[in-house]
């Protein structure tokens, strides 16, 4: 028994016939369980010795939060249990509680609420009840929060990515695999892939979002957003705005490719909840500046008739009217309205629209061949001029329930597509100049019905009918499936 300390000698059981118990290195009574402060308690940052910045053997001191490595002689927890007089840590990668510097493992059923918040786990029970729930948690700090409706820390400038991520998770089939990490565990990827990291962050942030058993009702996307800095080489970053758009485009690529989809084959969870397809027709159009009768010969030409390729698409972009400038009388500038269906109409195959490239000018139709089971629509209010990008502010009058979308079908489709219709679940809003403003979120939580307005830790209630009065960017649709047709009455 050399090496041991004397405290530790203290607490040893010494038997009758004088012999020391064999549970030496594995007391289950810690006499400082007690001196736990579960509320400095934070396991969403980068899980780093915060002295020597090494992933290596970290451990979290239960008593001031801080993380430190190893717990051996010597080790920066080690120092940091005599200096400080903490005695409690836990391994950040085995979840096996130690008493330092005595280092004897800690076995106490008391020390699970930790555990679940450093590694939360759904079973298929709780996954599938997840939407039957109306029941507020109450966080370790006294807060009350709904699982899935809390909000998440904007680090710097990251609320773009906030906001997608938020809505995201609340697309039940892509949660509901996410929760799950035998889904993607055993994916094969090749060695040296960045890539798989993540959809094992994201994986980890619906498990953060969803846990019913928080310390605290926000969850920080430190973690998951240094995946996104690292996997798209700086693209999106946590110091400086992003296009929610591109990042969305961006994300949903990166996660179908790194779960092994490909373009054309393989299938994963991102095409299953989201992909869709279209018939695009294509027609080239003579130069403007021709004359008239060179212009009618050209049409006749092979290279200016109509071709059509099918292609998939994981969101439908729909453009928005040019802004008029007039103002009114007072002076103000009247924000214009557009229907919702006036922008759709661009997917009814007959609606023809005009594409310029750098040399030639196109023709352009679309007719959608298959809707996915969750719909994703970008509002374009962004356009790139040389000098600067300009928004429109256009306000888009939505229904949030019951949007058919049969008519934009091509009629074969129609016939073997049985349901067309769609709810809104998720609206990311845009506010204020393109090159600065800030990104909030309304989603609806299925248990309750209620809708709730996300805008990084604020999470407070909204009515339905104020989510129409918002400049929408992002909106994600689910379809009803023929047992839902008369649940909403909306």
């Amino acid at each position: 028994q050399h090496g041991e300390t004397p405290s530790h000698l203290k607490r040893q059981k010494i038997t009758k016939n004088g012999r020391v118990d064999s549970e030496d290195r594995r007391s289950r009574h810690c006499p400082y369980l007690d001196t736990i402060n579960r509320s400095v308690l934070d396991f969403d940052f980068e899980k780093l010795c915060s002295i020597s910045l090494s992933h290596i053997n970290a451990y979290a001191c239960l008593v001031c939060g801080k993380y430190f490595q190893g717990r051996g002689l010597k080790s920066h927890a080690y120092i940091h249990s005599v200096q400080f007089s903490h005695h409690v840590f836990l391994n950040l990668h085995t979840l096996k509680f130690y008493c330092l510097p005595d280092n004897y493992e800690i076995i106490d059923s008391s020390l699970e609420d930790i555990t679940y918040v450093l590694k939360p786990t759904f079973t298929k029970q709780q996954i599938a009840n997840l939407d039957k729930q109306a029941k507020l948690s109450r966080a370790y700090d006294g807060t009350t929060y709904l699982p899935g409706i809390v909000g998440l820390n904007n680090i710097k400038a990251n609320d773009y990515a906030n906001a997608v991520l938020q809505a995201l998770s609340n697309v039940p089939p892509l949660r509901n695999y996410f929760l799950e990490e035998d889904n993607y565990k055993n994916i094969k990827r090749p060695p040296g892939d960045i890539m798989f990291l993540l959809v094992q962050r994201f994986g980890e942030l619906m498990r953060k979002l969803w846990n019913p058993r928080n310390f605290k009702a926000h969850v920080s996307p430190h973690e998951m957003l240094q995946a996104v800095v690292l996997c798209s080489k700086k693209t999106f970053q946590i110091t400086k705005q992003g296009d929610g758009v591109d990042f969305l485009s961006w994300f949903l690529n990166a996660l179908h490719s790194a779960l092994g989809g490909t373009k054309k084959k393989k299938k994963t969870i991102v095409t299953d909840v989201f992909q869709g397809s279209m018939r695009i027709f294509t027609k080239k159009l003579p130069h403007p500046d021709l004359p008239a009768e060179e212009k009618e010969q050209l049409l006749h030409n092979d290279e200016y008739q109509e071709t059509m390729v099918e292609s998939t698409f994981m969101y439908l972009t729909l453009d928005l009217p040019t802004a008029p400038l007039y103002k009114d009388e007072k002076e103000q500038l009247i924000i214009p309205q557009v229907p919702l269906f006036n922008i759709l109409a661009k997917f009814n195959g007959i609606t023809e629209k005009e594409y310029k490239t750098y040399k030639e000018n196109f023709l352009k139709r679309f007719q959608l061949t298959k809707l996915p089971p969750y719909l994703i629509f970008c509002i374009k209010r962004f356009t790139k001029n040389n000098f600067f990008v300009e928004k429109n502010p256009t306000i888009v009058n939505f229904p949030i329930t019951n949007v058919d979308l049969r008519e934009y079908l091509s009629e074969e489709v129609q016939a073997v597509h049985k349901n067309t219709t769609y709810d809104l679940i998720a609206n990311i809003v845009h506010d204020g100049k393109p090159s600065e403003g800030s990104y909030r979120i309304h989603v609806l939580h299925h248990g309750t019905g209620k809708w709730y307005e996300l805008q990084d830790l604020q999470v407070t209630d909204i009515l339905p009918q104020m989510i129409t009065l918002s400049e929408a960017y992002i909106q994600i649709w689910k379809r009803r499936d023929s047992d839902e047709t008369n649940q909403q009455g909306a």
